[in-house]
């Protein structure tokens, strides 16, 4: 099992959210005696040795009002799942947070997800609407206006985001990392956000990826952070052929090589080959593929329902892993922490959350 290192929460609440703050408490206890010998054990200990608290939909602000009003009414269970937000991300780093997810939504001439239809349907539901203002979406109307992705849940619905666009999120994770230069690296977990619309009246289309909306991505997260300031496919394969080679090889980097930097991983595994395009072994990419175990870009997965056995044979095997300890807010109105206990036991070095330390 890695070496677990985080930092506690200070002001969950609930039963479950107590749980939560307990995990991290003795993680925390760990964190101490690691860091009293930093100097010489970071050249030991590698990325794929420690464990950390990540945050579900990191950039989830809450329902507002009419949106909440809306789903009570319509669809009740998915009110539920959606109950939950998060404080911005400079103040979840502050907690302890080390791992974000970010779920980004192309918009290549702007302006596409300015104007959403959830207000009117609000209204023909017989709820008080939100105002489409800088309130829906978390900025203004001439941020949205602009080409960029866009970072939220649901496009016409659950747009309230507490940083907007991708540029912006991604500079207050670089400004909090400057500012705290001996940071656990920080993994960004990045969910591409594409589809059918909703069924409610002049619903918004999503854009779809294309290879080349994924050049884009790649220019805009280079555009916030230098090269030096991120660990990338490159940067972790080395000499060796492939990715799966060096993380089968234990080859990711020591955390003397890796505080204070970056490292992006791609949400939905569909997403994979054609992020791949172009890019062999992805040379030359950005993030990390989330990748089936064995294949040659397989370096990072994700076994969100993955059994604590078959986890921990993926981590000693050298794969990164995130799974989550909770999920749709069940274990947090249920109180039970069995999936959380699992989930910390079995090695993966990425827990998200929907409660994390705040």
């Amino acid at each position: 099992m890695p070496l677990q290192i985080t930092i506690a929460d200070q002001r969950e609440t609930g039963h479950f959210m107590k749980a939560m703050y307990f995990a991290a408490a003795a993680l925390t206890a760990a964190a101490a005696v690691a860091q009293s010998g930093a100097s010489s054990s970071d050249a030991l200990v590698r990325i794929n040795h420690i464990q950390v608290i990540g945050s579900h939909n990191s950039y989830h602000a809450g329902l507002l009002p009419g949106v909440r009003a809306f789903l009570a009414k319509k669809k009740p269970d998915v009110l539920r799942g959606l109950d939950y937000a998060h404080q911005p991300l400079d103040k979840q780093f502050d907690g302890g947070v080390r791992q974000i997810e970010l779920d980004i939504f192309a918009d290549s001439k702007g302006g596409r997800y300015t104007h959403p239809a959830g207000p009117a349907a609000e209204e023909a539901a017989g709820v008080q609407a939100d105002p489409v203002d800088v309130n829906f979406s978390g900025a203004s109307s001439d941020v949205m206006m602009k080409p960029g992705f866009k970072v939220m849940h649901v496009q016409d619905l659950d747009q309230h985001s507490n940083c907007q666009p991708l540029t912006t999120c991604l500079s207050i994770v670089r400004e909090w990392s400057q500012a705290h230069p001996r940071h656990l690296p920080i993994f960004v977990l990045v969910e591409t956000k594409q589809g059918k619309p909703l069924n409610i009246p002049n619903a918004t289309t999503p854009e779809p990826f294309t290879a080349a909306t994924f050049d884009e991505l790649d220019r805009e997260i280079r555009s916030v952070f230098q090269a030096g300031e991120m660990i990338t496919p490159d940067d972790m394969r080395g000499s060796y052929a492939t990715p799966n080679e060096a993380a089968r090889a234990n080859a990711w980097p020591t955390l003397e090589r890796a505080r204070g930097k970056v490292i992006f991983l791609m949400d939905h595994r569909s997403a994979g080959p054609l992020y791949l395009e172009g890019h062999a072994n992805l040379r030359g990419r950005v993030l990390f593929t989330n990748a089936a175990p064995g294949q040659p870009d397989a370096a990072f997965t994700e076994e969100n329902d993955g059994t604590e056995q078959e986890i921990a044979a993926l981590v000693g095997e050298g794969y990164l892993v995130r799974t989550r300890p909770d999920a749709d807010t069940k274990e947090g109105r249920s109180g039970s922490t069995e999936r959380r206990d699992h989930a910390m036991a079995s090695g993966a070095q990425m827990l998200s959350t929907d409660y994390p330390t705040e």
